[in-house]
Order: structure tokens, then sequence, then C-alpha cells
């Protein structure tokens, strides 16, 4: 019988929609869009997500219950109320060049909570796993561009394709164009004005820079100490 009030990706979502609602209060979104059913869809996630704890379901059934199958389609219903698909585009347009890094940050962190509820069932799927690093997407990625911090030396901000463009920060600064890296899918980090949207995998030497596995998709063959500091984030996001 499988502990689902332990399990990492129904606290996981449930933190995420908390921080979806703290972000989308101190947030600057300016235009027309809908805020009451935004904060009204959000708010109505976290029953759905707590009646799971204690029904002691597999992660496979889990991922089919009427409850995920809800608080996904209230994640849609957001996407909608915000704008639609590319909803922030039109949030960043209207803000100035001083208001747009803060803006950026809080985007980023909306865009991460609203992914941890719509790719859910996706990670109940792969079973019952009683690890961090479930509860967050691994994708691999391609280095688009890369530019050094406009602050800080000992910093680069790299333009990454996931199958959607993300920004990642890293120290890494043997990190190329075209490397093939694996991004762990944290809650973003704003480092002195950039916000990062993932973190590079890496263990031993740096960045893992040729990483196997479709883009956008899982990797494949990733040392297991490469997810030491990305289990890590996971448990200090959840405390």
């Amino acid at each position: 019988m499988w502990d689902t009030s332990k399990d990492y990706r129904l606290l996981t979502a449930e933190k995420s929609i908390d921080l979806f609602l703290r972000t989308l209060e101190g947030a600057n979104l300016k235009g027309r869009w809908n805020k009451k059913q935004v904060v009204q869809n959000a708010r109505d996630m976290i029953p759905e997500i707590q009646s799971l704890y204690y029904s002691y379901l597999e992660p496979a059934d889990l991922a089919q219950t009427p409850q995920i199958a809800s608080i996904k389609q209230k994640a849609e219903a957001i996407i909608e109320n915000l704008g639609g698909d590319g909803w922030y585009k039109h949030f960043l347009d209207l803000v100035n060049k001083d208001e747009k890094s803060k803006l950026e940050e809080s985007i980023a962190k909306m865009r991460f909570s609203l992914n941890i509820i719509s790719n859910i069932d996706k990670r109940l799927t792969l079973g019952p796993i009683d690890d961090p690093i479930v509860a967050i997407d691994i994708k691999v990625g391609e280095v688009v561009s890369v530019g050094g911090h406009p602050t800080a030396n000992s910093l680069l901000v790299c333009n990454v394709n996931i199958k959607r463009a993300i920004t990642v920060v890293t120290n890494d600064l043997d990190v190329k164009e075209s490397n093939k890296v694996a991004v762990a899918m944290l809650p973003p980090t704003s480092f002195m004005g950039i916000t990062s949207e993932g973190m590079f995998l890496g263990a031993g030497e740096g960045v893992l820079k040729d990483v196997q596995g479709e883009i956008g998709g899982m990797p494949k063959g990733i040392p297991l100490e490469a997810l030491n500091e990305a289990r890590n984030f996971v448990e200090t996001f959840l405390k």
C-alpha cells in the first residue's frame, strides 16, 4: 500500500499552488485578465489535492482519479483566464524596463507552478518512487545561445530549447552553444536581476554537456550523483 500522504508529487503540487497564489498577489499584471477566476481556480485545487493524501492509492491509480483530472482542467482554465497560450508575453509587453526584471521572475514562478500541475499525471505514472526528484520535470535541452551575466563575471546566462524557450543561469563557464544538457525544472530563482527557470545537472567535472535523449524529453543514463543538488532543492522548497 502506497503512502500517498508522503508522495512528493502531491506535496510539491500543493506547495506550487501556494507559490502561484502568493506570486500572483504581488505581481504587477497589467491589462485585461480575469483575476477572480484565476484565483478561484487555484484555490479550488488545494482541497482536491489534500483529499488524495489519505487515499493510499498506487501512483498509477492516483493519476487516473477525478481529482487529478480536475486540477489539470483548472490549470487550463487559469491559462485561459490569464489570456491563453503565451499569456505571459502580453504582460511583459505592458511594463517598462525597470519593472520587467521583477515581472519576469513572477511570471517564471507562475509558469513553474502551472507546469507542475499540468504534468502531475505523467510523474505519477512513473510509479511508487519515494524520492523528491520525482516531483519535478527533468528535461533534455539544447543550449541555443550563451552570454555573460550583466553584473556577475562568474555566471553565464543561457537560452535553452526544451521544446520551449527557457533561461538558465549557470556558474559553469565552459557551457557552450549546441551543448545538449539535462535541466531540472526547479522553482525559478533570480540571480542579480536575471531569472533562472531551471538548473543544469552536473556531476564531478561540471555540467553534463552531451546528454542522451530527445529535446524536451526525459534524459537517459544520467549519473545518480547528478540528481543530488536538484533533490536537495525540492526538499528545501517543501520546507
